[in-house]
């Protein structure tokens, strides 16, 4: 059964790429000190609330791919897939092609 996690306040549910470690001819890539930490946006929360009640919008929605930070975030299986959960201020960018 696949299950649907929809995060809470200014959360994001975020899947994170792997680069391919081989080519489709079948030759082994080396791994990279310097690639981008990034991942595809999966879910979003509502977004939080100021002083005044007022609600303030997430930076990023469903489909963006986003540039995460080194450490942080809270890591979740799910369906035998991990994901991790991630705040608002805490996404460094969104990634454009």
């Amino acid at each position: 059964m696949a299950k649907r996690l929809i995060p809470t306040f200014n959360r994001i549910l975020v899947e994170k790429i792997v680069p391919p470690s081989k080519t489709s001819a079948g030759i082994l890539l080396p791994e990279k000190t310097s690639q981008l930490n990034s991942g595809k946006v999966v879910a979003v929360g509502p977004g939080s609330r100021d002083r005044s009640g007022n609600l303030i919008p997430l930076s990023v929605k469903e489909g963006d791919h986003v540039l995460l930070p080194e450490y942080g975030g809270s890591q979740i299986k799910l369906d035998d897939k991990e994901f991790h959960l991630f705040r608002d201020e805490d996404i460094l960018g969104i990634l454009h092609d």
